[in-house]
C-alpha cells in the first residue's frame, strides 16, 4: 500500500504543477463583468474557438485540475 500512496502523490504533485502552469499561460480577460456578458455570446458562437491556444489551456486545465480533486479524494480514502 505505501508503493501505491508514494506513486499517486507524486501523481497528484505533478498534476498540480501541471494546473498551475496551464492557468499562467492563458491570456487574461481584462473586459470585467461586461466584457464576459457582452463577450460570451461571441466566443459562444464561434466555431473556430475549439482550436485557439486559449481553448486548449481552458481544456487541459480542465482535465488537469479534474485529474487533481480525483488523486485527492483517493489519497485521502487511502489514508
Amino acid at each position: 500500500m505505501g508503493t501505491v500512496k508514494l506513486i499517486l502523490t507524486i501523481l497528484q504533485l505533478v498534476s498540480g504543477l501541471a494546473v498551475t502552469i496551464v492557468v499562467l499561460l492563458q491570456s487574461g480577460k481584462s473586459a470585467g463583468l461586461s466584457g464576459a456578458i457582452a463577450g460570451g455570446a461571441e466566443t459562444f458562437m464561434s466555431k473556430g474557438k475549439a482550436k485557439t491556444w486559449d481553448a486548449k489551456l481552458a481544456k487541459a486545465t480542465k482535465w488537469f485540475a479534474l485529474a487533481f480533486v480525483l488523486l485527492t479524494l483517493t489519497l485521502n480514502l487511502i489514508k
